[in-house]
């Protein structure tokens, strides 16, 4: 009953902690039943910026499903973005970039690779531990794509590195050839 409470903080004073507390679960209810839609509309009957601000974060940090936080990432860089720190806008962003990486992967192997959703480069490497190339050449197309223009703690050079350090790897061969003796 998120709407009776809604409305029933419109009649009476309600403390700010309890007004986002009630948002944000209403919120996270929303994008649990995959109703974008109603999810944007609750965040744009929001009035006061501050709360919808902390409600979206909150939110965000409850880590929930791929498509949720992809929603809250992308909202909270289109609405909020000069009002986030750059360490917190570095970590949306790499989470919305992550997010969008993980889409890439085939839909049953997305939950073995979801922890790692806000940190897209550390996923990357673990599709190369697993051996997953076919993967990982996608997910890098993707990246190369997506970090275009945008700064979020890494570049493409980094990319680069990684590749070349497990493409270095992957010659590495832990023997030594032996000389022929007459």
């Amino acid at each position: 009953e998120y709407e009776l409470c809604e409305e029933w903080g419109h009649l009476y004073p309600v403390p700010r902690e309890d007004l986002i507390n009630l948002h944000r679960e209403h919120l996270l209810h929303l994008l649990e039943m995959g109703d974008m839609e109603k999810a944007l509309q609750l965040l744009e009957r929001i009035e006061d910026p501050g709360i919808c601000l902390a409600i979206s974060e909150q939110s965000l940090d409850q880590h929930p499903n791929l498509a949720a936080s992809h929603f809250l990432a992308d909202y909270l860089t289109a609405h909020f973005y000069t009002s986030l720190t750059t360490a917190r806008r570095n970590e949306i962003q790499a989470l919305c970039i992550g997010s969008k990486v993980l889409l890439t992967l085939p839909e049953l192997s997305r939950v073995n690779y979801f922890h790692l959703s806000s940190r897209p480069l550390l996923m990357l490497e673990q599709l190369l531990m697993n051996m997953k190339v076919d993967w990982v050449a996608v997910a890098v197309q993707t990246l190369h794509q997506l970090l275009a223009g945008q700064e979020i703690g890494f570049t493409v050079e980094d990319i680069d590195s990684l590749l070349s350090k497990y493409a270095e790897k992957a010659l590495n061969f832990p023997f030594t050839l032996k000389e022929k003796r007459s």
